[in-house]
C-alpha cells in the first residue's frame, strides 16, 4: 500500500526549509545581494553534489523505488558545467574542487547509494523540487545582482527538457505518492530529506565569510562612486571645514 510521501515530505521538512531560507547567505541572495566569488564557489560545490547524485541515481535505474523518480530531464550536471566555464574559464576542471561541506554532502550521497538506495529519493526531492519551484526567481535575482546577460552564468536554472514545470512537478509528486513503500521507509525518507536540508545549509554557511568581505568591498565601491559623482560638493565641504579652522 502506497503512502502520501509528497505530502509527508512537504509537511515534514517545513521547519528545515524555513531554517535554510534564514541562513545569512540565502537571505542576502533573496534580497538581491549576491557577491560573485561566493556565488561561483556555490556553483562549483553544486556541480560536485549533482554529479554525485546523478551518477548514483543512474546506478539504480532498476531499483524498485529509485527508478520511479529517476527523471534524466532533471539532471543539472551539464548546465552547471556551462556555468563553471563562464565563471572560471575553459580550464575550470583544473581549478574547482569541493569545499569541506561539499565533501560531506557528496560522501553522504555515496553512502546512501551503497547502503540504502531508497533514501536517494530524499536527496532528489530536496534539490530538484526546489530548483523547479524557485529557479526562475533566483535566476532573475542573480542576473540583476551580478549584471549578467541572459544565458550568462545561469544555465543551472534552465530546464530545457521540461516544457511545463508546473505539470512536471505534479508528475513528480504523483510518482512520490505511488512509490511501493511502507510507512517506516517513508519516515526514513523524510528524515533523510531533513538531513539533506542540513547539508545544504552547511554549504551556504561556509560561503558567508567571503560574502561578508564581498559586501564590504561592494559597499566601499558604492560609496566611493557616489563621492566621485558628487566631487565638487564634497570638496566644498572640506574647504569650509579648513577655512573654519
Amino acid at each position: 500500500m502506497s503512502v502520501e510521501l509528497a505530502t509527508m515530505l512537504k509537511e515534514g521538512t517545513k521547519k528545515s526549509h524555513t531554517m535554510a531560507e534564514n541562513v545569512g547567505f540565502v537571505k542576502c541572495f533573496l534580497k538581491g545581494v549576491v557577491e560573485k566569488n561566493s556565488y561561483r564557489n556555490l556553483v562549483a560545490n553544486l556541480y560536485f553534489v549533482y554529479s554525485a547524485m546523478e551518477e548514483e541515481m543512474a546506478k539504480h535505474t532498476n531499483h524498485p523505488i529509485v527508478s520511479k523518480i529517476y527523471f534524466p530531464e532533471l539532471n543539472r550536471k551539464e548546465s552547471l558545467e556551462e556555468d563553471l566555464q563562464y565563471y572560471f574559464g575553459n580550464n575550470w576542471q583544473e581549478t574547482v574542487t569541493p569545499s569541506p561541506a561539499g565533501e560531506k554532502y557528496i560522501q553522504r550521497i555515496r553512502e546512501v547509494s551503497e547502503q540504502s538506495p531508497e533514501l536517494l529519493v530524499a536527496h532528489s526531492y530536496t534539490r530538484y523540487l526546489g530548483d523547479l519551484s524557485g529557479g526562475q526567481i533566483l535566476k532573475g535575482i542573480a542576473q540583476r545582482a551580478m549584471n549578467l546577460e541572459d544565458g550568462e552564468g545561469t544555465s543551472f536554472y534552465e530546464f530545457d527538457a521540461i516544457s511545463d514545470e508546473k505539470a512536471f512537478k505534479d508528475k513528480y509528486r504523483t510518482a512520490l505518492n505511488n512509490l511501493p513503500i511502507e510507512q517506516e521507509t517513508a519516515d526514513r525518507i523524510v528524515d533523510e530529506a531533513n538531513d539533506a536540508f542540513g547539508l545544504n545549509m552547511k554549504l551556504f554557511k561556509e560561503l558567508e565569510g567571503n560574502l561578508i568581505k564581498g559586501i564590504g568591498v561592494m559597499l566601499f565601491n558604492s560609496l566611493t562612486r557616489r563621492n566621485r559623482s558628487g566631487k565638487n560638493k564634497t570638496n566644498e565641504g572640506f574647504a569650509t571645514a579648513e577655512s573654519t579652522n
